[in-house]
């Protein structure tokens, strides 16, 4: 194959890459949030006295299940990177 074929299958496979990080990412996220959820409800229900307490660490924990997706996006937005740099070596 030639470099600049091999670049763009490179790419190509990045961007596929890029795509099922940020959507398993987003997809794991929101299904932590859904069950993390039910489960204050749940608990809520039962104890109503603990609702305070618990309130407090499902903000907390919604907020770290949140801030793990964004660290995934931005990680995935800087690996496309290397391949620009990669596309301007091909082309010397």
């Amino acid at each position: 194959m030639e470099k600049l074929q091999l670049v763009a299958l490179i790419q190509a496979y990045t961007g596929v890459g890029i795509g099922l990080m940020v959507g398993l990412g987003a997809l794991g996220a929101c299904v932590g949030v859904g069950i993390m959820c039910s489960r204050f409800l749940e608990g809520a229900a039962r104890q109503p006295e603990m609702i305070p307490a618990l309130q407090a660490k499902v903000f907390l924990l919604l907020g770290l299940i949140d801030a793990s997706f964004i660290i995934g996006l931005g990680s995935a937005c800087s690996s496309r990177s290397p391949t620009r740099c990669s596309a301007r070596w091909a082309a010397r």
